[in-house]
């Protein structure tokens, strides 16, 4: 029989090696400073390995990751900071992305580069459902995680690609 402290170690290589992409884009979605993302992907490892010792299968292997590691990082955002920017709603993004310098040809990795940009300002409870579902998890999964009901992250789901969508098919122009 396998050991409580084998069974977890077991569990976050298996969990490591299948999500460790998705919890890398998720810390550079979540801190833009390459010293701190660092820094929060180790807490998030950390918080993850001593999370598994508690895993009891109730929920996805995935949904428990994607809710150790976005509970982690929103606890990074919040902590007080010295000149920590204002967090926005989504009506402001609206705005944000009107008054943001436009071009007329946008590559992949600036669209990319922008979008993150946009997520980094929503509120916390925003900007976690928004990675979720860029991470390719269903509502009811997005739920399961956030503490939401499948329905309000539906509507908050749509309401962020309705912006975000707005801006991007501007060209970048700004002129939404």
């Amino acid at each position: 029989m396998e050991r409580p402290a084998g069974r977890a170690e077991r569990l976050y290589r298996e969990a490591a090696a299948e999500f460790g992409g998705a919890l890398e884009r998720l810390a550079r979605a979540y801190e833009q400073d390459a010293d701190k993302r660092r820094d929060l992907l180790q807490e998030i490892h950390i918080a993850l390995w001593r999370s598994l010792a508690r895993f009891e299968g109730r929920c996805s292997m995935r949904t428990w990751v994607y809710r150790v590691a976005h509970n982690v990082a929103t606890t990074h955002v919040i902590r007080p900071r010295a000149n920590m920017p204002a967090f926005l709603t989504l009506d402001d993004v609206e705005s944000l992305a009107v008054a943001m310098d436009g071009e007329a040809v946008i590559d992949r990795r600036r669209s990319l580069e922008r979008l993150h940009s946009l997520i980094q300002q929503l509120r916390p409870v925003d900007r976690q459902v928004m990675l979720l579902y860029l991470e390719d998890l269903d509502a009811g999964s997005i739920a399961e995680v956030t503490g939401l009901t499948a329905g309000g992250v539906a509507t908050r789901v749509h309401r962020i690609k309705q912006l975000l969508a707005a801006r991007f098919h501007a060209g970048g122009a700004g002129d939404d």
